[in-house]
């Protein structure tokens, strides 16, 4: 009887021993996803098309036809200024023209009948070229007494009023296409290579709802990096409509660098970094009990948590179980027991 007690008590302890030795885990199973690699960044706002209005005559200002802010089209006159002397010179250089080109027919007529001689018409085709051409710059000179909008967009505050002096240096108005915005940031060396017009991006800004992105693609890419800041110029324009967002702001940009489809990805925390490389723990079965094998593997894209990897040695595919976290800190050792449990974190990735 006693013989029987103690067989029971060295076989429970034999059991408590092989229950304390399984090293408790979190597991999961290797899963394809795509990773993205972003890059953050801060960026400026920028009109689609932004121009100083300036005139091209010099003169005063006769009439001031644009009311602060409002939007205006292309071709609108926005600022009218004195043509007095313009059009007198104007009415000069017509009179000019006629008598020039009678005195040409006239020519014309008697050099086919031989009146004339082929000086005289020379000089009479000449003159009138040159009253021709006097006219045409003067038509052009009054033309420019007319500040007209270059393009559709809303104009700033005016600096001049009816009565002004201006010359070509005056800033009457600022005009804005916001018919879409742009956007300028910059971009380090490490990464240029990687962004290339049609590169996608989003952006985010204090002046939008705090959930809410606009969508950009790149349109531009320096093909020099600055010096002193050893990065390159991007620019590109927001394909969504930007309401709310205007020219000098500044925006968060979130660059799409990469994107890699269908990878095979585990969890940051399961990768073991040693002196030999990187590696996870596998979970393999063998006689009915879990155990831990060791596969070094090759690291990729790392994203929301989640890093690419792909085996040098041994086997690794969708559905494999592996350790998911702690393995540095974890007693571990090839072909250790292993009590695997569900991997709670995941449910905290970011995914």
């Amino acid at each position: 009887m006693t013989a029987c007690r103690k067989s029971d008590q060295t076989a429970a302890a034999n059991s408590a021993g092989t229950a304390v030795s399984k090293q408790p885990v979190e597991v999961v199973a290797i899963a394809r996803r795509d990773l993205t690699e972003t890059l953050t960044l801060v960026g400026s706002l920028a009109a689609n098309e932004s121009a100083e209005i300036r005139p091209e005559a010099s003169g005063l200002v006769r009439t001031v036809s644009f009311i602060e802010g409002e939007r205006v089209v292309a071709g609108q006159v926005l600022v009218k200024i004195d043509d007095g002397e313009i059009r007198a010179q104007l009415a000069q250089a017509v009179a000019r023209h006629r008598l020039a080109e009678l005195n040409l027919k006239r020519s014309e007529n008697l050099s086919e009948a031989r009146s004339m001689s082929q000086a005289e018409a020379d000089r009479f085709s000449s003159e009138f070229a040159a009253a021709e051409a006097e006219l045409a710059l003067l038509k052009v000179r009054l033309a420019r007494t007319e500040v007209k909008a270059p393009f559709d967009g809303m104009v700033g505050s005016r600096s001049i009023s009816p009565g002004d002096y201006v010359t070509a240096l005056t800033v009457i108005t600022k005009l804005n296409d916001l018919s879409r915005m742009k956007i300028d940031f910059q971009v380090p060396e490490r990464f240029a290579a990687k962004v290339r017009p049609g590169t996608a991006f989003t952006v985010r800004s204090q002046a939008l709802a705090s959930d809410q992105t606009l969508a950009g693609e790149v349109y531009f890419v320096s093909s020099v990096i600055d010096r002193a800041t050893r990065s390159s110029e991007v620019k590109g324009f927001l394909t969504m409509d930007s309401a709310g967002l205007k020219p000098g702001m500044f925006a968060n940009v979130d660059l799409v660098l990469e994107v890699r489809r269908g990878v095979l990805t585990v969890p940051e925390g399961a990768i073991l970094t040693t002196v030999t490389g990187a590696q996870v723990v596998a979970v393999k079965e063998e006689g009915g009990e879990a155990t831990a094998e060791f596969i070094p593997v090759r690291t990729g894209l790392r994203a929301k948590g989640y890093v690419e990897i792909a085996p040098l040695t041994g086997v690794l595919d969708e559905q494999r179980r592996i350790v998911a976290s702690g393995v540095g800190a974890l007693i571990l050792f090839p072909g250790a027991k292993l009590e695997a449990r569900p991997f709670t974190g995941e449910f905290h990735s970011g995914q």
